[in-house]
């Protein structure tokens, strides 16, 4: 419509009228213009950025991770020396096969520094081995100590237990008939004899020059 029209239809209908007829034109055109949509429920949760944060928050606590050593935990189980040697027998066929192969190494390398690395080795293995011999002979002396304590308490005996110093004192003289089996009693006592010549030697008083 001109503008003559618009000032003539306003005479006819009056201003009042007229004005609430004009802005029921534009609202109409307004929303013809604005798209239909309809609102998704599983859309994400608008938040108003003039909405102020709270200083104290909620925060999820996470998870603390609790770092656990089978060695010194209940959940483990009895640690039980019988048992894990039946358990890891298979280790010493390993043992002995990485012996074999670290002999034969030294066999091939008769000097330099190649044969010094690989007779250090044998030698830890060599002391694993017999630390490990040790330990399985005390294992099978602590069994018949406690098998005869049993066979006391069946016939009817107080069973006897033997204090720790007893038993040092047993494992030493098992100890030496087993290295006087094998003759190796003098260079174990000879060996034993200069340790102690060393520990003697340090707690002297140093002479004064």
């Amino acid at each position: 419509m001109s503008f003559e029209e618009l000032l003539e239809l306003q005479n006819q209908v009056g201003t009042k009228a007229y004005k609430q007829l004009v802005a029921g034109n534009s609202t109409k055109k307004q929303s013809s213009r604005q798209p239909s949509c309809v609102a998704d429920k599983h859309r994400p949760l608008e938040m108003s950025a003039k909405v102020r944060v709270p200083f104290l928050r909620h925060v999820v606590p996470a998870g603390k991770k609790v770092a656990r050593d089978p060695r010194f935990d209940d959940l483990s189980g009895e640690y039980n020396p019988e048992v894990f040697d039946k358990t890891y027998r298979f280790l010493d066929d390993i043992r002995a096969k990485e012996k074999q192969l670290v002999e034969k190494q030294l066999k091939k390398h008769r000097s330099g520094e190649e044969h010094e690395k690989l007779q250090q080795l044998l030698q830890r293995m060599e002391q694993q081995e017999m630390a490990q011999r040790e330990r399985k002979r005390q294992q099978e002396m602590r069994l018949a100590l406690k098998q005869e304590r049993r066979a006391l308490a069946q016939q009817g005996h107080r069973p006897y237990f033997m204090k720790k110093s007893e038993q040092r004192q047993l494992v030493l003289a098992e100890k030496y008939k087993e290295l006087k089996r094998s003759k190796k009693l003098e260079s174990f006592l000879s060996r034993k004899r200069r340790r102690n010549a060393g520990k003697d030697r340090r707690h002297l008083p140093l002479s004064k020059e």
